[in-house]
């Protein structure tokens, strides 16, 4: 598997690496994950940067830099429900798509024990990305919560 891969490429469920809402304690962790996770670990992301949304995070790849965030392992049974959910909350749409406001990709991260793991990250379109890299805040050594 290359870095990114596109989400066709891939046939199996993944775990989910979550930086922002998601992540445990904040808002949306409880909406979207409460019921629907087996387990939960810090990880990092390789090669990726955080922005300031508008009451979010937006990662965008840059090579060199780092993200910190959970991966996240579906319960058995909820993993369709969950992304079906997640890309509803993500704005995306499907590869490729105009209207996405984040593209679904599989990236490899990080655990703690060094073990590296295949994980969908939900990373900030082409077209927002380009206007973060033009104009927006980034957030500094990578971690939404730590801010």
């Amino acid at each position: 598997m290359t870095s990114v891969d596109r989400p066709e490429s891939v046939g199996s469920a993944l775990p989910f690496f979550v930086y922002g809402t998601l992540r445990p304690g904040e808002l949306n962790h409880g909406l979207f994950l409460r019921g629907r996770v087996a387990a939960e670990a810090p990880a990092t992301l390789a090669d990726a940067v955080l922005y300031q949304g508008p009451g979010y995070p937006y990662a965008v790849a840059r090579p060199g830099s780092a993200i910190r965030g959970e991966l996240i392992t579906p319960a058995p049974g909820r993993y369709a429900e969950l992304l079906a959910a997640l890309d509803l909350l993500e704005e995306y749409e499907g590869p490729g798509r105009p209207g996405n406001m984040y593209d679904r990709v599989v990236r490899e991260v990080l655990l703690a024990d060094g073990a590296r793991v295949p994980a969908w990250v939900y990373l900030a379109s082409p077209l927002v990305a380009r206007d973060l890299a033009a104009s927006g805040t980034e957030i500094p050594g990578g971690d939404w919560l730590g801010q």
